[in-house]
């Protein structure tokens, strides 16, 4: 799957990571295999994409004050924390974009899976 686009984490005003020419649709569908997972079985995501040499482009990360999200390569940047309601949400309005971006350059809907009826928004 190598569809492409500028991928920007920002905390506010503070950008925690930006890549060019990132691999949207593999991160989408990544993320949906992670959402769908029960509250036991999901543990951190670490995004292993194959176009980065190291798991960890993306990542989100649980800690005691919340879920945070972050990158192996700016590994002191990581968002501020979250609950897990608000990072489920947000990431399922960025994979909803991603799934609509695909679909309007005609690539086939059921590559990135939709999250209704899963753990997800």
């Amino acid at each position: 799957m190598d569809i492409e686009a500028d991928l920007v984490i920002r905390d506010g005003d503070r950008v925690v990571l930006a890549e060019e020419q990132f691999p949207v649709a593999e991160l989408a569908r990544a993320l949906v295999g992670w959402l769908r997972r029960s509250d036991g079985e999901r543990g951190d995501f670490v995004f292993d994409s194959m176009s980065y040499p190291e798991p960890g482009v993306v990542r989100m990360v649980e800690s005691a004050e919340g879920w945070r999200g972050g990158s192996v390569f700016e590994p002191d940047a990581w968002t501020s924390p979250v609950t897990w309601d608000v990072l489920a949400a947000e990431l399922g309005r960025f994979v909803a974009a991603v799934r609509g971006d695909v679909a309007e350059i005609g690539a086939r809907p059921g590559l990135i899976p939709g999250l209704r009826g899963t753990a997800g928004p």
